[in-house]
């Protein structure tokens, strides 16, 4: 175990990314690295802070080099999820150290690695000449959190300024157990709610003198989970809720609560929307409720469900890993949600980033032979996407 004394690149930088303990919504430093690099390279950049809707200040960054289209986009994010205990890591996880041939930190595969090697990629693509278009990068701090004063009002403000994205590609690691096994060309949608009964406290040694929801509140989530959501769609599995948790206040123990609650998620396909989930949800509830049971639902989708509308796009980039890793990509539209459930309405995306498998864990880490077979795959990406324009 060591300090970073790697001869790679992207290595290097990532682990300076990883160095800045930007946990959402702090940046301390990560942007300010980026934009530093990009401004070396002549990009133009421009730093976005959105604070509205009583939330912290997030800062963005947008950078762009040349005017012409088509204008290729890597979107990505520096803020990163928590650490969590501390004493659970092997190594520390803002100091970047070198082990076993790869880089120990938090944010090393989600997503600083794939940003490093997105910049070595436009580093070395630029000693070759300028691109036919251009290059921009849609960087944010608020991907891991609320997402809502990041990558979204970013897009609002190329809009008022008539900037456009040809096509994206999100850093997200997307890749399963080794480079070049998945690339993600659409996202299920995700719907979080809380489930409230009602009742009557009383003495839980007199139940006739209380109304116990606890009973009431399982036979409404039996509705819920009992019967499929729907059966799939084409590249989506079937929609899935699944609960995170059943509580009722904390009384004595013999004490039957006045309300109780759950909480669930559900990860949608392009079945729904949002809004006609949770019309389903409420049919459900009502039919088991059968007027006898007093219940509010209070939900709100996070993303809708989306799958890209250039597979041509998706298909460049599979031939690429192809050559790079002698395999082919599957296509999948698998995972959590990622900031293309914004950028997909103004262009299309594919995800391809690093593996993915220590993402948000304790000792995430990632191999410096992955960052530099990364650096190859958006290098060669970037010569044949602008040679094809």
């Amino acid at each position: 175990m060591h300090d970073i004394t790697t001869q790679s690149a992207p290595a290097a930088i990532a682990a300076e990314l990883i160095k800045c303990p930007s946990v959402t919504p702090k940046d301390h430093g990560a942007l300010n690295l980026v934009q530093h690099w990009l401004e070396q390279l002549g990009f133009a950049c421009e730093r976005l802070v959105f604070a509205d809707e009583d939330l912290p200040p997030i800062d963005n960054l947008y950078a762009r080099l040349g005017t012409k289209e088509p204008n290729l986009c890597f979107a990505g994010h520096t803020d990163v999820v928590p650490p969590g205990d501390l004493s659970a890591w092997d190594l520390p996880p803002f100091e970047a150290f070198e082990k076993d041939g790869m880089i120990w930190g938090r944010g090393a595969a989600d997503m600083k690695g794939a940003i490093a090697a997105w910049l070595c990629a436009v580093t070395e693509f630029l000693q070759t000449g300028h691109p036919a278009g251009s290059i921009s990068l849609l960087i944010t701090g608020d991907e891991e959190g609320m997402a809502i004063n990041g990558t979204k009002k970013v897009l609002e403000w190329m809009e008022s300024r008539g900037e456009k994205i040809t096509h994206c590609v999100i850093g997200e690691p997307s890749n399963q157990k080794t480079i070049g096994d998945t690339i993600k060309i659409g996202r299920r949608g995700s719907y979080n709610a809380h489930l409230t009964v009602k009742g009557t406290q009383g003495h839980i040694a007199y139940p006739q003198r209380a109304n116990n929801p606890l009973p009431k509140l399982m036979k409404l989530v039996a509705a819920l989970i009992e019967n499929p959501i729907d059966d799939g769609y084409e590249r989506f599995q079937p929609s899935n809720l699944e609960l995170s948790a059943i509580n009722s206040p904390a009384l004595a123990e013999n004490v039957i609560p006045g309300e109780a609650t759950a909480r669930f998620n559900v990860r949608f396909n392009p079945n729904w929307t949002g809004k006609s989930l949770e019309a389903c949800l409420r049919d459900r509830l009502t039919t088991a409720a059968a007027g006898e049971i007093v219940w509010e639902l209070n939900g709100r989708a996070s993303g809708e469900a989306f799958l890209t509308s250039d597979v041509g796009f998706a298909e460049l980039i599979a031939k690429i890993v192809g050559e790079q890793t002698d395999k082919m990509p599957d296509f999948s539209t698998t995972g959590g949600t990622s900031d293309g459930r914004f950028i997909h309405k103004v262009a299309p995306v594919a995800e391809f980033g690093l593996v993915g498998a220590t993402m948000h864990k304790v000792n995430e880490r990632v191999a410096i032979a992955d960052l530099e077979l990364l650096k190859k795959i958006y290098r060669q990406l970037l010569k044949e996407y602008f040679s094809a324009t």
